[in-house]
């Protein structure tokens, strides 16, 4: 698989990543050996950065990380996270950072963090102390690369003034488009960017369900996008784009991570899969080519995102 680079401080990762959250929270139950044969076949087909955080489990996914990888852990990258409580409140203090950062570690199997992401701004921290706990962890090499999640252009640069911060992740894919008015901001400081989420949280894979017909504690059972009304119109937008993809002998999954690949040559996305066969499809996007017509032809399709909010309740973040 082709390589990328993310930002400038000499992060290089696998075009196409791989997000383990859905192995232990948020799509319904898991299976961990399914799991860390879909992590190491990731890795067969070429896959570098995978990403894990200290919410998923409460180390747990990380625990599953570290076993999956152990075999291979030199030739890759590991991206975690640190800023939640087990109440999902926010907790950056530089002491709990610290302690984050230990159990991540002792989680993982490993004796550095290539990428340590803030998970979530914490509004009670300055962003500069948050960035010098993380350059006190750079400086003694027990983490490569600084990472931001959900965060916004004031935030960003103030932590950058302090570490460079070499990625930000944010939700994006062809449903949710918001955060492109940061893109100015990544490209002038020169960071680059993750994508979670890139098949739309699975609607963009052409087997999305009614809300309803996902087991308890999914997600998508209270999805705005899967909700009455919204639900109809995604399933119709993404049906022109199961046309669209077959007309180039690919699947919608495959044309939507292209579609990422092909908005900048800094982005990476990490769609997720407890499915090996899955997987091994969503890879293949990394090789699709998209040409000016079939750009076009998308944002006729989907010109502004999807339809329904990010999240019900008014729990999408806001970016500081």
């Amino acid at each position: 698989m082709q390589k990328r680079t993310l930002g400038q401080q000499g992060l290089e990762t696998s075009a196409l990543g791989y997000g383990a959250m859905g192995i232990s929270i948020a799509y319904g139950s898991g299976d961990e050996q399914e799991g860390i044969a879909t992590i190491q076949r990731a890795h067969d087909l070429g896959v570098t950065f995978f990403d894990t955080a200290e919410l998923y489990g409460w180390g747990e996914n990380e625990k599953i990380v570290g076993r999956a990888v152990k075999g291979f852990r030199d030739d890759i990258v590991i991206a975690t996270k640190f800023g939640f409580t087990h109440d999902f409140g926010n907790d950056s203090r530089p002491e709990h950072i610290r302690e984050v950062v230990e159990n991540s570690l002792r989680y993982l199997g490993v004796d550095h963090i290539d990428v340590l992401y803030q998970h979530r701004v914490d509004t009670t921290v300055p962003i500069e102390d948050v960035a010098g706990t993380v350059k006190e962890f750079i400086d003694a090499g027990t983490v490569k690369y600084f990472g931001l999640s959900e965060a916004g252009p004031e935030t960003i640069r103030k932590a950058h003034a302090v570490q460079p911060v070499s990625v930000l992740q944010t939700e994006y894919s062809l449903f949710e488009r918001d955060v492109e008015s940061i893109f100015p901001t990544l490209d002038e400081l020169g960071i680059g960017f993750v994508p979670y989420s890139p098949l739309g949280r699975g609607f963009l894979t052409g087997t999305a369900k009614p809300a309803a017909e996902y087991e308890e504690g999914d997600m998508r059972t209270y999805d705005p996008r899967w909700q009455p009304g919204n639900y109809e119109q995604n399933v119709q937008a993404t049906q022109r784009l199961v046309e669209l993809a077959g007309s180039k002998d690919a699947t919608v999954a495959q044309l939507a991570l292209a579609w990422l690949l092909a908005q900048s040559e800094h982005i990476v996305p990490i769609p997720g899969t407890r499915s090996v066969a899955r997987l091994e499809e969503n890879v293949k996007g990394a090789d699709l080519v998209l040409t000016p017509a079939d750009l076009d032809a998308i944002a006729e399709i989907l010109p502004t995102g999807g339809f329904g909010a990010r999240y019900a309740g008014g729990m999408t973040p806001v970016w500081q």
